[in-house]
């Protein structure tokens, strides 16, 4: 292969989150929200609090548990799992798990704030449709326990 086609296979193959251009190995991963990963480190932190044998959690485990309470949007595994259904229902089947996760993870306001955070979404939904998500999205931030 000649250096000028290995730089063009390599452009092919390059990330590009905007044109929802993403690794083969996220195919088969499902992603989660911020929200939901902080669900499982408090988990994983009180099974170590339970356990008779008390390890420390490390460092890098610290971190990103307070990053996700920070960056959590939403509290409770009854509101997540509100969030992710309504994220999936039949009338959103044309957004991809990545645009999901992040209407999910950043919560914006409006249609057009939406698709400067979330270029990809240019064109994939009109904005009425896009605001009344967002605004769903809203009412369950809202009314969480």
């Amino acid at each position: 292969m000649t250096s000028a086609a290995a730089i063009c296979a390599a452009q092919e193959e390059e990330e590009d989150a905007t044109i929802l251009r993403f690794p083969k190995e996220f195919s088969t991963t499902e992603t989660l929200f911020i929200s939901e990963v902080n669900l499982l480190l408090e988990h994983r932190k009180a099974q170590n609090e339970n356990a008779d044998d008390d390890q420390e959690l490390s460092e890098v485990f610290q971190k990103t548990l307070e990053y996700t309470q920070r960056f959590s949007r939403f509290k409770n595994r009854e509101t997540i799992t509100a969030v992710r259904s309504r994220l999936t229902q039949q009338q959103n089947p044309e957004l991809h798990k990545f645009e999901k996760a992040q209407l999910a993870n950043l919560c914006p306001d409006s249609a057009e704030e939406a698709k400067s955070l979330i270029p990809s979404l240019e064109g994939r939904l009109d904005d009425v449709e896009l605001q009344e998500l967002l605004d769903d999205l809203q009412t369950h931030r809202d009314h969480q326990g």
